[in-house]
């Protein structure tokens, strides 16, 4: 027979240098704003849309970022789908199982812990979800002969377009106005796509726009209605002869009245008072800027009931958390694989020239759990089914780390406080050559006590095996232990404690064996 041979992985490239320049400079201009949202109407927000359809997202970018300035209930949405991710932890897994992805993993992840504000990184890179797509360039320096990350410095997204020629992705910068293609393993580009299309249409923020200028028309109205509201209309009446001075000075007037409740008007000219009923159409502007808050609520979280103030049962908020969690480790996903090609991947290319075996970057996203229901069924497992479960998944599982090799242990107790020693794991039933009451059956109880309080026998009569072992004969074992200061030291290392706790094991069982002969059970 023809044996196989182990595929050998080719050797990998020699490591590239990093492109140590700052490309895309941070200028005075980028914190100026044309603010498009004042006086924003329905025609001015699709020519802004159609800019944006054609590549120049410029003034698409600064409505977003004006609309998250001005809205509170959407800045809000916002940064809690933002913190669901931030505020996770991450590791960095190795690709396979071979000494050298080790390695690789260990280094990536000393790397990005070694990053100053990574958790702010990982915010502005989620900015991708209302506004399409966020830049991060990397700031490559080099440490003890290896490539390092320096800082990621955010870059706002009015800098860059697409090309209405080929679609290409560019920069705008100083030396280059007219837009430059960006470097490669330079920026880390994240983008983010609520639904199908175009980068530019595919933010969040793009989605709630409309509503956004709805609510923007009604708090308008709102708050002109909430000015006069109460006041009763004061119409002026003049006579038909009066002149374009005795006009001016009754309206002056009618403004008075409403303003300082005082005013002075020309003789021959009347006002009237004319109350209105506005009871019907008083919440009327709260109602719809209600509704225009859960349709945002709606696209950003994909619920309303933990977002809003509003009914809904205890199932209803549980089931609409569930499709927010959906949410977040979409999100989690989408960020590590960004992270994973934009950043990890260069780190492995110019530190080992490695372009295949990258580590994955996975966020613990996953939701907390009843331990108490897990530990049960993992013992229930253990113990009906025989189930091998290793330890080290227990530890992980727990969140417990594992015990050093001269660290002291807790350990159980029963309920009469002493003894250690499983007994539901002891078989008290006689086996088919023993019965109750013989030799044999005292022997089994005698080795299944040992045998599941081995460590602690050894912790406690260790000194003493250490004498026999040292002595080697009976009679040199028989001189040391006539030594009293020998044999005072000796029982001082025992822990008499522990010792007490092994003899009221023995009596126990020896306890349940009486019982089980009296009573004749097995």
């Amino acid at each position: 027979m023809s044996r196989k041979r182990k595929r050998q992985q080719p050797p990998a490239a020699p490591p590239q240098r990093p492109e140590t320049r700052e490309i895309a400079v941070a200028q005075v201009t980028d914190k100026y704003s044309e603010y498009p949202s004042n006086g924003l109407t329905p025609v001015r927000l699709a020519e802004i849309f159609q800019e944006a359809d054609a590549g120049d997202v410029l003034r698409q970018m600064e409505l977003f970022e004006e609309m998250e300035e001005k809205d509170p209930h959407l800045f809000s949405q916002l940064q809690t789908r933002k913190n669901a991710v931030t505020g996770l932890d991450f590791e960095i897994i190795p690709f396979g199982d071979e000494p050298r992805d080790k390695e690789i993993a260990d280094f990536i992840e000393e790397q990005l812990g070694g990053i100053e504000g990574f958790e702010d990184v990982e915010t502005d890179l989620l900015d991708a979800i209302g506004k399409g797509f966020a830049v991060g360039e990397i700031m490559w320096g080099y440490d003890e002969g290896h490539v390092v990350v320096q800082s990621i410095k955010t870059r706002h997204q009015k800098r860059f377009f697409w090309d209405s020629l080929d679609d290409s992705f560019k920069v705008r910068t100083k030396e280059a106005p007219e837009g430059t293609l960006l470097p490669g393993n330079k920026f880390i580009v994240h983008k983010y796509k609520a639904r199908s299309g175009h980068t530019s249409r595919a933010g969040i923020l793009r989605v709630v726009a409309w509503m956004y200028l709805f609510k923007n028309y009604d708090l308008k109205d709102w708050v002109s209605f909430a000015e006069v509201y109460g006041l009763p209309l004061r119409l002026g009446k003049y006579q038909p002869g009066a002149s374009e001075a005795d006009k001016v000075a009754l309206m002056q007037a009618l403004i008075q009245i409403g303003a300082d409740a005082a005013g002075i008007i020309p003789d021959g000219t009347t006002i009237d008072f004319i109350n209105t009923e506005k009871t019907s159409s008083s919440d009327l502007y709260e109602r719809l800027a209600r509704y225009c808050d859960e349709q945002i609520s709606k696209a950003i979280l994909g619920q309303t009931l933990t977002s809003d103030s509003g009914g809904g049962s205890y199932a209803q908020s549980k089931t609409h958390n569930d499709v927010r969690h959906d949410l977040t480790i979409a999100d989690c996903k989408a960020l590590a694989s960004t992270l994973r090609r934009d950043l990890i991947r260069p780190l492995c290319i110019f530190n080992f020239g490695e372009d295949k075996r990258i580590p994955h970057i996975r966020f613990d996203c996953e939701e907390s759990e009843d331990l108490t229901q897990t530990a049960e069924i993992i013992g229930t497992l253990i113990e009906k089914t025989g189930l091998r479960v290793p330890t080290s998944y227990l530890y992980k599982k727990f969140s417990i780390p594992e015990p050093e090799a001269d660290e002291e242990i807790a350990t159980p107790r029963f309920a009469g406080g002493a003894g250690i020693l499983p007994f539901k794991q002891l078989s008290l039933k006689a086996g088919p050559d023993g019965g109750h009451g013989t030799q044999q059956r005292i022997d089994q109880i005698a080795d299944a006590a040992l045998a599941a309080s081995k460590g602690n026998f050894s912790r406690i009569f260790g000194p003493v095996r250490g004498l026999v072992d040292r002595a080697g004969s009976l009679e040199e074992l028989k001189r040391q232990l006539e030594d009293e200061t020998l044999v005072e030291k000796l029982l001082g290392k025992m822990d008499a404690g522990e010792m007490e706790e092994l003899l009221q094991r023995a009596m126990f069982l020896a306890d349940l064996e009486g019982r089980s002969i009296e009573h004749g059970r097995h």
